[in-house]
């Protein structure tokens, strides 16, 4: 694992396919706030509920001209599936081999068997303004999210 993120520190750099297979760089983000989300799985439980929670506060995000971005292991055709079935708007990446979660640092999740689950909130200049960890309490990320956005 690397170096966990911490506040202040700045967005790192990556590219990654999202479900509909384009290479997205996070270095394109700059400009505007984004928040990523690490998630251990498409269609588990847990991780449905955290994905619709975000789909359903997802017009609170446009509103703040927020970008969300969900990051698993699963494959490309995995989040198609997966974004499809749940009318998912926002972007899910493909990380095969857990490369950017490994970057971010993220901890592992339960029992240290699964990956961790933890949402990062950036400003526009791409620098980190908080984050929260494993909170199987899915909502509690959105809305933690949305406040530290309307700071």
């Amino acid at each position: 694992m690397g170096k966990a993120l911490k506040r202040g520190d700045k967005l790192p750099a990556f590219s990654l396919q999202d479900q509909e297979g384009k290479v997205l760089n996070s270095k394109d983000w700059f400009g505007a706030p984004v928040v990523i989300y690490f998630y251990p799985s498409d269609n588990t439980v847990i991780c449905t509920a955290q994905a619709c929670t975000f789909r359903d506060y997802y017009s609170d995000f446009k509103d703040l001209n927020v970008r969300v971005i969900g990051i698993s292991n699963n494959t490309v055709k995995s989040h198609e599936a997966f974004a499809k079935r749940y009318q998912l708007p926002f972007t899910l990446l493909a990380d095969i081999g857990d490369t950017v979660r490994t970057l971010f640092g993220v901890p592992k999740g339960v029992f240290g068997i699964l990956p961790g689950r933890v949402t990062y909130i950036f400003d526009a200049d791409g620098t980190l303004v908080d984050w929260y960890d494993s909170d199987v309490r899915v909502k509690g990320h959105i809305k933690k999210a949305l406040k530290a956005l309307s700071l």
